[in-house]
């Protein structure tokens, strides 16, 4: 269970959208939470993953060899 308090703008936007789409409010809260989530793992991740490699504990590989090992060359 989760509550949050929203500034009542967004709560005004948030009901509006969900009277106009026969939705609920808690519907568009998760998706809005699950899809910023996502984006905010990806960045986390690769963040993660440069400071590795500027700190030489990890090794970037050429996008011509990924396309190679796949078979993805054109």
């Amino acid at each position: 269970m989760l509550a949050i308090r929203l500034p009542e703008n967004i709560e005004k936007r948030l009901e509006k959208l969900a009277k106009r789409t026969g939705r609920t409010k808690t519907y568009y809260a998760r998706e809005a939470i699950l899809q910023y989530l996502d984006d905010l793992e990806d960045i986390y991740f690769a963040e993660k993953e440069l400071a590795a490699v500027r700190s030489g504990r990890s090794k970037p590989i050429p996008l011509e060899e990924v396309m190679r090992r796949y078979g993805l060359e054109g």
